[in-house]
């Protein structure tokens, strides 16, 4: 009797392994096939091997790259060399790119690991770049100023708080304001692995500013990009694993209420209302 209680239990263990597993490559796409594209007017930017996380574009046409992202179970192109943010003139007819100096006494620049950026223009026309970034694998905003006449970035101030502990993109909605995506729940990578592969969707959106911090929304299986609409009227969350993208309304006091969630099967060039 014994023995044949181990034996269902152990049954029912390598089911529930086989099952999630299934899931987990699912969501992975892992055996999703893709066909190639011929794309018209498709040119390669030279300066940017060590691969580009995010990007960040202006009104004027300038656009930021954040490069170099060191990210646990991804290949780095240089291990050895901190991230760098690059500058791109998309006015040009062949546009090439610039790293952007850093400058700062008070910041880190050889663990400079960038990850989601997000700019935000005050009534001045003074433009300020956030950063998310990984210094030894931890998450931080990094604030600066953006310096067009000298090519270079002003740090101002790095911001951390115990709910955004794994940042993985950022919208700026202020200087100091921002919405946030952590992609993972905890914090210890152990942990990670399992939260990831068990498919707990406990990922979650933060909203922060100096004043005030809050979880707005949450159940994610892996929030990553997020973004709001020209008019400042919604937030849009892509749940990577889930293959989703969630729409919400902002409101006065920085909440957010889902609206629709849309899932992606297949990208579509059509307009689909």
């Amino acid at each position: 009797m014994a023995k044949l209680l181990v034996l269902t239990l152990l049954g029912l263990g390598l089911a529930l392994f086989r099952d999630h597993r299934s899931s987990y490559q699912t969501r992975l796409n892992a055996f999703r096939e893709v066909d190639p594209v011929e794309l018209p007017n498709c040119n390669l930017v030279k300066g940017i091997e060590a691969g580009s996380e995010d990007l960040e574009i202006l009104p004027n046409g300038l656009a930021f790259i954040s490069s170099g992202l060191k990210y646990p179970g991804l290949k780095s192109f240089e291990p050895d060399k901190p991230g760098k943010i690059l500058l791109m003139d998309l006015n040009e007819e062949d546009p090439t790119v610039l790293e952007l100096r850093i400058i700062g006494s008070k910041f880190d620049l050889s663990s400079f690991n960038p990850h989601g950026i997000s700019t935000f223009t005050d009534e001045d026309d003074t433009v300020y770049l956030l950063v998310v970034n990984h210094p030894d694998l931890k998450s931080t905003v990094e604030l600066f100023q953006f310096q067009e006449e000298e090519k270079s970035l002003l740090h101002l101030k790095t911001i951390r708080h115990k709910l955004l502990p794994n940042m993985n993109d950022i919208v700026a909605v202020g200087p100091e304001h921002f919405y946030a995506t952590n992609d993972h729940y905890f914090v210890d990578p152990y942990l990670k692995s399992w939260e990831v592969y068990l498919g707990l969707a406990w990922s979650y959106v933060v909203y922060y500013s100096p004043n005030d911090v809050q979880v707005v929304a949450d159940g994610f299986d892996f929030a990553n990009g997020i973004n709001i609409s020209p008019d400042g009227k919604y937030v849009y969350v892509a749940e990577s694993l889930a293959h989703k993208i969630h729409v919400y309304e902002k409101h006065t006091n920085w909440t957010l209420t889902p609206l629709k969630v849309r899932r992606i099967n297949t990208i579509s060039l059509q307009n689909d209302n």
